[in-house]
């Protein structure tokens, strides 16, 4: 399957990878609430959660208010939540999680729940509970994060950039690390090698000596390793390198979109994004796909401005841009590693490289591209 994006007829990448099934490797998007500030009637504020079905858990971004009325609506089940990441400590990204951390007890969750997010976050929580006098009947674990590191295990890592903002704001990249290719176990046989806990090593792709002294490279019974996936999250923020730079190469970027175009300078006055922004993030960090998230009620039905223009103004820029909405699920598909062409291969003329400059910049008029959503 072939996944390609051009921006005036230039070729950005391409990507000729395998789309493997999804199965147990299986990892899914689900937004919770995609409204900016406060509620509307279809959309809630924000949270986004990422299932990881194979370690039958959730991973929770943001939890403003009602979040966890809007996990009773969806297929998710809240005693599976295990991590939850905050971007900053505004009230629509974090006045449902005390709410939400209650009901997990009650829910019967088995294991602790680490909550990950700015230093300020820490006494806001511990002032809820004890003003409230609501006590945990399994353990809450708060790791304070900076730029850099914030998780890591043999599957998935998790690290921070800050991004701009009026309060300290972290957007998030989950990387999932590549994993060996398929093990072809009768090559294995026909070579002699007798099975056991060597094949463990040999899966691996590491390199083992045999009872006989013959040397065998593992990577030579494996197939093509399976790329691990990239997800980047960031709001709040006006447009900035940090986001940027965090979201490169990413497989999905899920990026704020409060504002309409025409409303940058509101933009800018308030730190938060435009759709051409978000779209101009992407591009430049050479994402697979945009997705758009946290807009302003401003843009709600029966108003002079939609949602729907937001996307046209974004396609212009990054054809491949999304609109989220609450209750929609995105399946990031996992791909095995064959012939690639380097993004940065593809030079930009002139005017696409001075209409990059500025965020400011008026998007190109452009049929926005159907995509079904699932």
């Amino acid at each position: 399957m072939a996944l390609t994006a051009s921006v005036t007829g230039k070729f950005l990448w391409q990507y000729e990878d395998s789309v493997l099934s999804s199965g147990e490797s299986a990892l899914q998007i689900t937004f919770l609430g995609t409204s900016s500030g406060v509620p509307t009637r279809s959309r809630n504020v924000s949270a986004i959660a990422l299932r990881l079905p194979q370690r039958a858990e959730v991973w929770l971004f943001d939890c403003g208010e009602g979040t966890q009325h809007q996990f009773l609506r969806s297929d998710l089940r809240v005693s599976q939540i295990r991590r939850i990441f905050v971007t900053h400590v505004h009230g629509d990204h974090i006045f449902g999680l005390m709410g939400l951390l209650a009901s997990c007890g009650l829910a019967g969750n088995p294991q602790q729940i680490d909550i990950y997010g700015p230093p300020d976050l820490d006494p806001y929580l511990k002032a809820c509970k004890r003003y409230s006098q609501t006590h945990f009947s399994y353990p809450v674990k708060f790791h304070p994060v900076s730029p850099g590191l914030v998780f890591e295990d043999e599957e998935f890592t998790v690290t921070c950039q800050l991004l701009k903002h009026r309060v300290p704001a972290f957007g998030y990249r989950i990387t999932e690390k590549d994993r060996p290719g398929h093990f072809n176990a009768e090559l294995a046989k026909e070579l002699g090698i007798p099975s056991g806990p060597i094949y463990g090593k040999l899966k691996r792709g590491e390199t083992v000596t045999l009872e006989d002294g013959r040397t065998i490279d593992g990577k030579i019974l494996c197939g093509e390793p399976e790329i691990g996936r990239k997800v980047v999250y960031c709001t709040d923020t006006v447009f900035c390198e940090s986001a940027i730079e965090l979201a490169q190469g990413a497989d999905v970027l899920i990026h704020e979109a409060t504002f309409a175009h025409q409303d940058a300078e509101m933009a800018f006055q308030r730190l938060h994004s435009t759709s051409t922004m978000a779209a101009q993030t992407a591009l430049l960090a050479q994402v697979q796909t945009l997705i758009m998230t946290h807009f302003s009620p401003r843009y709600a039905p029966g108003n002079a401005i939609g949602i729907q223009d937001l996307l046209n103004e974004a396609r212009a820029i990054f054809p491949n841009t999304e609109l989220a909405s609450d209750f929609w699920t995105y399946e990031v598909p996992r791909r095995i590693a064959a012939t690639k062409t380097s993004p940065a291969e593809s030079s930009r003329s002139e005017p696409e490289a001075s209409r990059l400059e500025s965020p400011t910049t008026a998007p190109a008029a452009s049929s926005p591209r159907p995509k079904s959503k699932k």
